[in-house]
């Protein structure tokens, strides 16, 4: 088991933000060319949340101070639950995981989404392994592996990365299907982050589109084909709430 490095936490420098709101058009137009052209059917549903919609402890041997815990991020907390049900795939739930953990870019956006690993051997993630994810809107950001096992991994921001919280993505079977899930905890990474990611709605859509992206090259990698379309379920839950999340 590996120990994650410690290093001096610091915020990105204002030249850098001030460099992702230049990027952010081309980031915008893509994103909206895929939404409006996307034909697979979206059930969306935004639900109120509550205690209940807090992420898992984070472990804490992969825990330091680069770690951007949610108590560290600013406005509500979206748990946001994007599932796909596969059909006619003969892969079975490691599989697909072991396929995506290789190499997140199979099932990143194309031109819209770059996982570079900084930290970690070369081959399939593992916990303490670090990514920086490179986006073309305002939204680059570090995260660190938190969690592996043979069915799921979950991730977890750290500094300088314009949300605060984790992610999971899971498969499993599913009567004679396969169920590939994506789950996400985050609240905006500080109050600037807030603008773009909860009061513009800018951020929260980039996020949208990008793991429902996910979601189908998950179904393409599988070999099969998406059942019904993808369901994503929305529960925001106060920043009152969200500093009971001790741990988080």
């Amino acid at each position: 088991m590996r120990a994650p490095r410690t290093a001096q936490p610091r915020r990105p420098p204002f030249g850098r933000r001030a460099g992702t709101l230049l990027r952010f058009p081309l980031g915008l137009t893509l994103v909206t060319w895929r939404y409006v052209w996307r034909v697979t059917a979206l059930h969306r549903s935004e639900e109120e949340g509550d205690g209940g919609d807090l992420p898992p402890a984070l472990p804490a041997e992969y825990v330091d101070e680069c770690v951007q815990r949610l108590l560290d991020g600013s406005g509500p907390l979206l748990h946001r639950r994007f599932t796909v049900l596969i059909e006619g795939s003969r892969m079975e739930p490691e599989m697909l995981m072991e396929r995506i953990t290789e190499d997140f870019n199979r099932a990143a956006p194309f031109g819209a989404a770059v996982f570079h690993k900084t930290v970690g051997p070369d081959r399939s993630a593992c916990p303490g392994d670090e990514y920086l994810v490179q986006m073309p809107g305002p939204w680059d950001g570090p995260v660190r592996v938190v969690h592996r096992d043979a069915v799921s991994l979950r991730l977890a921001t750290l500094r300088g990365h314009l949300e605060a919280g984790q992610i999971e993505f899971r498969a499993a079977a599913a009567d004679e299907l396969l169920c590939f899930q994506v789950e996400a905890w985050a609240r905006a990474g500080d109050r600037f982050s807030e603008v773009l990611y909860g009061r513009l709605r800018i951020s929260k859509e980039i996020q949208f589109n990008m793991w429902v992206h996910f979601c189908l090259e998950a179904a393409a990698i599988a070999g099969g084909r998406p059942r019904g379309g993808i369901s994503i379920v929305t529960r925001s839950v106060s920043p009152e709430l969200c500093a009971g999340a001790q741990g988080c």
